[in-house]
């Protein structure tokens, strides 16, 4: 009996030691722990912020320095290739149109009749009368045929100098005072493709139309083409403002919150900062900063949409 009850205490002792062990074991793991995160508090106090900023995770951007560039403006409209000089050819009387002598291509010389018109009437005969042409150059349009009746209105016969072009086309009203002789545009053909064709304002139409709104002008080619003809088709870039030498950055840059324009600039710790710029003139792939940026600071130019102010980045080409 004296014998069971010392197994008895034996094996009490030993599991409040064992109970003592873990509680021991429990309060130093949990000592420790208050111990590292009171010395990484004081680690962060003492480096100012640094050890948290580099704990975070960086965002991917790609940058591009604001630098001094030439700008334009463009409005992209259509137009029309003409002969500079193009005459229309009118009858002296009315009549029937008897005979034609040219053709659409033909070449024409000034004096050379390009038509005859019979003005007679039942019950009278009357000499036939010739259609002279006043100018020299290539037959662009006949409108009428042997048999039809026409009269002094009558524009018979259309003839232009085809060895001078020129475009023409009708610039919107919100624009027109922008445009002056000697501004430059660029033009492309379906016709002539992946090519483009440089021209500069030749005429302009003192006159709006009262109908369309709009302001007739003509541009000459600065370096003509042969396989340009009258009749195509163009398309136009007409340059409408030019700034030269000023802070530009790409157009991808900005984003719009609520009325204004921000971008991000990276500082040399890799540190995203917001800026707020105003913005001039804008092209297809630019835009002009007024003011907010300085000449070489790295504005973010792909990844900004992710961003806010002082978040850590890492730069990629």
């Amino acid at each position: 009996m004296e014998r069971q009850v010392n197994k008895i205490k034996i094996v009490t002792i030993t599991i409040i030691l064992l109970i003592i062990v873990f509680a021991a074991l429990i309060f130093f793991n949990i000592l420790d722990i208050d111990l590292q995160q009171l010395l990484g508090r004081t680690e962060a106090e003492t480096t100012g912020g640094r050890g948290a900023a580099s704990s975070r995770i960086a965002t991917t951007v790609r940058v591009t320095p604001v630098s001094l560039d030439t700008i334009e403006r463009s409005v992209i409209i259509n137009g029309e290739i003409l002969s500079r000089n193009q005459v229309t050819i009118y009858p002296g009387v009315s009549g029937r149109l008897v005979e034609t002598r040219f053709s659409v291509g033909d070449r024409v010389n000034r004096g050379d009749v390009v038509a005859l018109v019979d003005p007679s009437r039942p019950g009278e005969v009357f000499s036939r009368n010739s259609v002279v042409s006043t100018v020299s150059g290539t037959v662009l349009n006949t409108p009428f045929s042997v048999g039809d009746t026409v009269s002094t209105q009558s524009g018979i016969i259309v003839i232009g100098d085809l060895s001078s072009l020129v475009v023409e086309t009708f610039i919107p009203e919100r624009f027109v005072t922008t445009i002056t002789h000697d501004m430059r545009a660029v033009l492309w053909f379906e016709a002539i493709a992946g090519e483009t064709f440089n021209a500069e304002v030749a005429e302009i139409n003192p006159v709006l139309d009262p109908v369309s709104r709009t302001l007739r002008i003509r541009l000459r080619f600065i370096d003509p083409d042969p396989r340009i003809r009258a009749g195509m088709f163009a398309t136009i870039s007409l340059v409408t403002e030019r700034r030269v030498e000023v802070p530009v950055i790409q157009r991808t840059s900005v984003i719009n919150t609520y009325g204004s324009w921000i971008v991000f600039i990276v500082d040399d710790n890799n540190i995203a900062r917001r800026r707020e710029v105003t913005l001039g003139i804008t092209s297809e792939d630019l835009l002009e900063i007024i003011s907010g940026l300085s000449i070489g600071e790295n504005v973010v130019s792909a990844g900004q949409n992710f961003l806010s102010d002082g978040d850590l980045v890492r730069i990629v080409d």
